[in-house]
């Protein structure tokens, strides 16, 4: 006699399979450092739909700095963003175009798509909190880790989460000029995750403009552009 068996899918799965990466090759010479709120802009004049795309997820674009507010671009370099697996037809047409900031300009080529993987330690270049009072200046290290960790546990995620060092030893403080106004944040590593953990942190993430390269999760290992 054979007996019907319910089967139960495999969460991690399931979140895998709804999100995708897409890495464009971008080619130029120089591009602007705080690139971040600039990069959405010269995007969506490019491809105006992206403004509509729930749940889109765009990372800094990275190269070797001269320290005078420019980037170096190199063959590595590449406009990476996260969408939900179903937007892809409408991301694709990004390839192709060209985005200005200023005088600078990049082209981008066909990219790479990636299912995203759980990673058990991941790092995000900036991670941005609004502090209740407003004030960047209230963002301190301190404060800024237990908002990190209830963002976190609001996620089901209860894992080790920390600011890295920057070259004077110092947490790694970032900022992002939007509109005349500075978002104040820091470098963030989270560690130990479980997979289904890891693939929650990198679809949703933590903290706000994620449009604008903040909050954007890759394995720790890898060169995401400092």
């Amino acid at each position: 006699m054979t007996f019907a068996t319910q089967s139960h899918p495999n969460p991690s799965a399931s979140i895998q399979s709804a999100y995708i990466e897409l890495h464009f090759p971008a080619q130029g010479h120089t591009w602007c450092a705080d690139q971040n709120y600039r990069l959405l802009g010269a995007m969506a004049k490019e491809h105006p739909s992206l403004h509509q795309l729930e749940g889109l997820a765009i990372n800094t674009i990275s190269g070797i700095p001269d320290k005078q507010g420019k980037i170096q671009l190199t063959e590595a370099s590449r406009l990476s963003l996260r969408c939900p697996s179903e937007s892809l037809l409408t991301v694709l047409p990004l390839a192709g175009k060209t985005l200005k900031i200023g005088a600078d300009s990049i082209s981008l080529g066909y990219p790479e798509v990636r299912p995203l993987r759980p990673v058990s330690e991941l790092k995000a270049r900036l991670v941005a909190i609004k502090h209740p009072s407003g004030n960047f200046n209230e963002v301190t290290p301190d404060w800024f880790l237990g908002a990190c960790d209830r963002q976190l546990k609001a996620l089901g995620i209860d894992a080790p989460v920390g600011i890295p060092a920057n070259e004077d030893g110092e947490p790694d403080r970032k900022t992002l000029k939007i509109k005349g106004k500075t978002v104040v944040g820091y470098s963030v590593v989270v560690a130990n995750l479980l997979p289904e953990q890891s693939l929650i942190l990198q679809t949703r993430g933590i903290g706000g403009k994620r449009r604008m390269g903040c909050g954007y999760f890759v394995p720790y290992y890898l060169n995401i552009g400092e």
